[in-house]
């Protein structure tokens, strides 16, 4: 389902009591017990044990085993963290996003790996009148796109962790794991992704890796525009400012 960025219109009663709970115990001086926490959030104790239950073994909270009372747990540091890193990508990525599309004349994208996918968190639309426009929270289809051809490159998982049969979405998409092997071979090699209407038949793009201190990929930066203007010379001449961009976000966010 596409994701909209706008809140449901009806909302689960338990999720809202588990965020609840979790307020609480943020609001706490010292860790709470189910009593405490039931009156605080104004719902019966045994509700408030179970909920407790499923928020321990999901790691949101912890029990303290002297005292049997729960505070909050540190997934929640490690998720916070998360927020925390794509909010600061976002920001030292959006001035070359913005520079990106100075300097091509086209769309200019930020993508995130996530669970598997890169998932779209900005960009900055070309100023012609006829453009490509992103999605944020959109996520990449990796044997189609040239995002996703960067997140096999250079994630930590391949062409091989793809479920097959592989997806056609146009006439030149490739659906044989072997084409696409050598396609992300080929990405590997130049530092570069690239896709010719795989994706939609009319829609070219370009993608580079945006590895951190470990060589890990933080980041993807992408290049797209229509096909009858984002032609392959089009595409070779935006390959040189993209890595730049790139490279500069790298030693942005502490590469080197």
């Amino acid at each position: 389902m596409p994701r909209t960025g706008r809140p449901a219109a009806r909302t689960l009663g338990s999720v809202e009591r588990a965020i609840a709970v979790l307020d609480a115990l943020a609001e706490a001086a010292a860790p709470l017990g189910t009593n405490e926490l039931a009156r605080r959030v104004g719902t019966n104790a045994s509700t408030v044990s179970r909920l407790l239950g499923t928020l321990a073994a999901a790691g949101l909270v912890e029990r303290v085993e002297d005292t049997g009372r729960y505070r909050l747990g540190v997934r929640l540091l490690a998720l916070g963290a998360r927020v925390q890193a794509g909010l600061d990508v976002r920001g030292l990525a959006h001035p070359l996003l913005e520079r990106l599309e100075r300097e091509t004349g086209e769309t200019a994208t930020l993508s995130l790996p996530a669970g598997g996918e890169a998932i779209t968190i900005d960009f900055v639309a070309s100023r012609s009148s006829v453009r490509s426009i992103a999605a944020v929270g959109r996520p990449s289809i990796a044997h189609a796109t040239a995002v996703g051809k960067v997140l096999l490159a250079f994630g930590p998982d391949g062409v091989e962790s793809l479920a097959t049969p592989l997806a056609r979405f146009t006439a030149a998409t490739m659906t044989e794991p072997a084409a696409l092997a050598a396609a992300v071979e080929s990405t590997r090699a130049a530092g570069l992704g690239r896709a010719v209407g795989e994706r939609e038949p009319d829609l070219n793009a370009i993608a580079a890796p945006v590895l951190d201190h470990r060589g890990a990929l933080a980041a993807i930066l992408g290049v797209q525009g229509p096909s009858s203007r984002f032609d392959p010379a089009a595409m070779d001449a935006a390959a040189s400012p993209l890595r730049t961009a790139a490279d500069e976000l790298a030693r942005a966010i502490g590469r080197g």
